[in-house]
């Protein structure tokens, strides 16, 4: 399975969101792009996925799905958007859930907060650590492995915040095997806690950004009894948000600023 978080609204509906920096809107090849790069499920509990309303948020599901990529951490409302997504791989059920819990952003300090999906409203998965615990012990019940996909923590610290390692090891022990953590945009540390492993920060993948280009993506291998082990791949975003392979020079920097 290939996961990932996307990072933008999708579609051609709605009108960027007022009060807010850097509204995104992929085009709808953007999906035809993640199907042929291999991704089968993606995360839209994120900072973006309604920049442009709740309609463009709904025509983006519509269009994954389309494709036969599954989208997690958000829905035509609350019971959708913490619903989880379980794929079945050699006989494996792997649940996905997905949440956002992020600090107001920007000049206009913009509270994402006020996307969280509601009983009849369209929008998110906010990321209350209670929450995140009861859902993954729930899904527990009917999947052999739980994954928690989580848009947290402050854009370009290296620095996990205290609500940050919260929700992600009091997910691991409710049960969850692995959380995977973005929105920093820089990696942050990996950590092994409670027989689980938590990825704070991943970085970029494809994203064109004037910043650090240092990335990786992490493979992991679950067996019975969770994370058999895992593998981080250093890798470099040159311009125009296309990453690369680090070279071994690179990949010893890379994964030194994360102290691995």
């Amino acid at each position: 399975l290939t996961i990932g978080n996307f990072e933008s609204a999708i579609g051609t509906l709605g009108k960027p969101i007022e009060n807010k920096s850097y509204p995104f809107q992929a085009p709808p090849e953007a999906v035809d792009a993640l199907k042929s790069g291999g991704f089968d499920v993606v995360s839209l509990a994120n900072n973006h996925a309604l920049d442009y309303g709740a309609d463009s948020l709904l025509d983006g599901i519509a269009l994954l799905k389309s494709a036969g990529i599954e989208p997690v951490g958000a829905g035509a409302n609350l019971a959708e958007a913490r619903a989880p997504t379980i794929v079945e791989v050699n006989g494996v059920k792997i649940a996905f859930l997905a949440y956002v819990n992020v600090l107001p952003e920007g000049e206009t300090q913009f509270d994402v907060a006020q996307w969280e999906a509601t009983a009849a409203d369209p929008g998110l998965a906010w990321g209350r650590p209670e929450d995140v615990a009861a859902d993954v012990a729930l899904v527990k019940q009917s999947a052999d492995h739980v994954v928690v996909l989580l848009h947290s923590g402050i854009e370009y610290l290296r620095f996990i915040t205290p609500e940050q390692q919260t929700i992600a090891r009091g997910a691991i022990d409710a049960g969850a095997d692995l959380v995977l953590g973005h929105h920093a945009h820089i990696l942050q540390k990996v950590e092994e806690y409670n027989g689980g492993l938590i990825a704070y920060g991943l970085g970029n993948f494809a994203f064109d950004i004037d910043g650090d280009p240092s990335t990786m993506v992490i493979h992991t291998w679950l067996n019975q009894d969770g994370v058999n082990r895992f593998e981080l791949i250093p890798a470099v975003i040159q311009q125009g948000g296309q990453p690369r392979p680090a070279t071994a020079e690179e990949a010893r920097e890379i994964l030194a600023t994360i102290g691995r």
